[in-house]
């Protein structure tokens, strides 16, 4: 299963440091039933993309605790087997778990398969969502406007023997 794990760039860094992603349990996003519901695609390529993007808005909010880190949202794509992703049955009706899922044990880099980064145009952005993130919480429609603001950005794709070059 593909699962998507989102991260800052400091938490790349240590991951390929380590060379794992952890330790675990790891928050990441999938294609699960409750997302492939919600999504109302049987296109996997839409439906992951939907995971994907599930998993940068969580970059966002790990961002949200690092004020020292680059405002660059960071999402890897790992393969790791399916028995290993687990939903938490408890939320499957909560909208915003939709497509989490946890890794109970670290997962070798290895196991990945790509790395999603901002491009540096977006940091303005990415800077002002995280800046939204409370009042949008809290049903402030210009801060969630601010937020969604961050998504108008595609993730560029890298390739894992590029992370020495990511994170500099």
């Amino acid at each position: 299963m593909r699962v998507y794990v989102p991260l800052t760039l400091p938490g790349l860094a240590a991951a390929h440091k380590a060379g794992e992603l952890g330790p675990g349990p790891l928050a990441a996003y999938a294609v699960t039933p409750g997302l492939r519901e919600w999504y109302v695609s049987d296109d996997i390529e839409e439906l992951e993309y939907a995971a994907l993007s599930r998993a940068a808005a969580a970059s966002l909010r790990l961002l949200a605790g690092m004020p020292d880190a680059a405002r660059r949202r960071v999402v890897v794509a790992v393969d790791v087997p399916d028995l290993d992703a687990v939903a938490d049955p408890d939320e499957v009706l909560d909208a915003s778990a939709l497509g989490e899922v946890r890794i109970a044990a670290a997962v070798p880099m290895a196991k990945a398969a790509a790395v999603h980064v901002d491009a540096s145009d977006a940091e303005g952005d990415v800077s002002a969502a995280v800046a939204a993130l409370g009042a949008a919480d809290h049903g402030d429609d210009d801060a969630q406007f601010t937020v969604d603001g961050a998504e108008d950005h595609e993730l560029l794709w890298f390739g894992v023997q590029e992370i020495p070059n990511i994170v500099g």
